[in-house]
Order: C-alpha cells, then sequence, then structure tokens
C-alpha cells in the first residue's frame, strides 16, 4: 500500500515541493528509488512497487513539475542540475546508505548521472528504454507532443488521445489502458481533464534537440546495470545495448517484444524480469 508524503527541493527561485509514495515497511534499509520519465510521474511504479514492497521499501518520486510536486515558477529551472540535487535531498532523507534505482528514460538518465557519481550510494541500477547515445530523431519525436496542453471532457476522451499518441508504451489490455490514462491526467479549472505535468517542461527539452552522446558518463559507471529496452525503440538503439555490453560497467541486457520507448513495466513479464534482476 502507497503512502503519499513530500518534501522540499531547493532551486535558484526557492523551495519547491517535490511529492513522492512510499509503499513497504519504512523502516526496511533495502531501498529502491523509481524515477520516471519527462512527462510520466511516480504513478508509473504502481506494479512495480507492489512487487517489491515485500522485500524493499520503495520509493517513487514525482519529479518537480510532475504528478502532485509543485510547478516551478521559472521553467528554466527544469533540467537535470535541479533534478539531481532533488534526487540528493530525497536520498538523503530516505536515510539508507546502499539503494536500488530503477529509471525509466529521463529517470533513467537521472540515475545514470548519480550512479557515475564518486561514493555513489547506488548498489544496483536498471535503466528502461535510455542509454548513453540518445538519437536526434527520437527526441523530435518526442518534442512533437511535449509540452501540449489539450484539455478532455471525461475520461473516455482521454483515454481514446491516449490511444492514438502513447501506442509505443506497449500496453496490451483495457486495464492496463485504464490504469496507464489515470496516472496520466489531473482536474483542470474548468472542469475537464488535463495532462499530469506542467507544459513548460518543453521549454528547456526543446533547447537541446540534438544526439546526446553520455559515454563518458557511461564509463564511469562501476554498479551492476540491468538495460530494458523496447524492441522498436527509436530512443534505446539495438546498437548502442550492444555497446552498453562491452564498455563500462557492462550491462545485462533485456528486449521486450510489442513496444517501443517505453516499456510501461505493467505487466508481470516485464516487473518479474526487474525483481528477479534486483534479487540477484
Amino acid at each position: 500500500m502507497m503512502t503519499p508524503h513530500r518534501f522540499l527541493g531547493l532551486g535558484p527561485n526557492g523551495f519547491h515541493r517535490v511529492a513522492y509514495g512510499e509503499w513497504g515497511k519504512s523502516d526496511n534499509p533495502r531501498v529502491c528509488l523509481c524515477v520516471h520519465g519527462l512527462t510520466r510521474n511516480g504513478r508509473d511504479f504502481d506494479e512495480l512497487a507492489r512487487a517489491l514492497e515485500q522485500d524493499w521499501r520503495v520509493v517513487c518520486p514525482d519529479v518537480v513539475g510532475r504528478g502532485d510536486s509543485d510547478w516551478l515558477a521559472d521553467p528554466v529551472g527544469y533540467g537535470y542540475p535541479q533534478y539531481l540535487n532533488d534526487m540528493s535531498a530525497l536520498i538523503a532523507r530516505i536515510g539508507s546508505a546502499r539503494i536500488d534505482f530503477v529509471g525509466t528514460s529521463m529517470g533513467g538518465l537521472i540515475g545514470m548521472m548519480l550512479a557515475a557519481q564518486p561514493n555513489s550510494p547506488i548498489r544496483r541500477l536498471v535503466i528502461n528504454d535510455v542509454g548513453p547515445f540518445i538519437p536526434k530523431a527520437g527526441l523530435e519525436r518526442i518534442s512533437s507532443y511535449v509540452g501540449q496542453d489539450p484539455r478532455f471532457a471525461d475520461m473516455t476522451e482521454a483515454e481514446a488521445a491516449f490511444r492514438r499518441t502513447a501506442t509505443t508504451f506497449g500496453l496490451r489490455t483495457d486495464d492496463e489502458w485504464r490504469r496507464f490514462v489515470e496516472r496520466s491526467v489531473r482536474p483542470a479549472s474548468d472542469g475537464k481533464l488535463a495532462l499530469a505535468y506542467d507544459p513548460a517542461i518543453a521549454r528547456a527539452f526543446n533547447q537541446a534537440i540534438k544526439d546526446i552522446d553520455l559515454w563518458k558518463v557511461w564509463d564511469k559507471i562501476a554498479c551492476p546495470v540491468l538495460v530494458l529496452r523496447g524492441a522498436d525503440s527509436d530512443l534505446l538503439l539495438k546498437e548502442t545495448t550492444e555497446e552498453m555490453k562491452s564498455r563500462g560497467p557492462g550491462a545485462t541486457v533485456v528486449e521486450f517484444q510489442g513496444c517501443g520507448h517505453a516499456p510501461a513495466l505493467m505487466s508481470t513479464d516485464q516487473v518479474s524480469v526487474v525483481r528477479d534482476w534486483l534479487k540477484g
């Protein structure tokens, strides 16, 4: 069962509240921190957290500007320096000397950057459909929709829209789609439904549309790494995963058929891969 919490993060323009959900026993020293993708939020890990909570204390934050966390007054702050500061504050709040880390897309990059630091607390790292090389074409596809601010009359209309725009997540059943959409929207002031993130996150993202090379970060990581890839992904290329196996920390790579960027980690087979590897 999930318990909601908040803490204060600090940025150039003052403090902001960062929301997170916690699963499992609060005194369990075995901690798994799960961080979501660019336009998502911590509820994406509900299924994984339920599978882990008997053995781990699972912490799933909403990165600032998403979910129940505050929106920044100045959208220039939506970037990795702020995200890393906030995750460092959350790790300090958790209080465990060693943690496991699961990150999807943007969350995976946050995990890579944290794991590459000297004296990193990350024991095992799972990165979901992202790596040290990100092609411009994949970022351009994301930029085509991030930052839009649509309104939906009800959940039925919202689900119809997501079924058109979120096909790459590989959702398989009507129930998965319903849960995915419920986590993706929030009540708007006009009585309709809006997306559950600040559209202004697009400003910083769209300024960095180019091939991204983070191999120097990858090569500094020392902990074991599991890489998950959607077989049709345009953000994590097959050749990138092959190179990830042979340099830096090396990596165990698991590919999921029937999805692109990024596997939703809602189905039992995907959740089991992560759970079993973390236990190992």
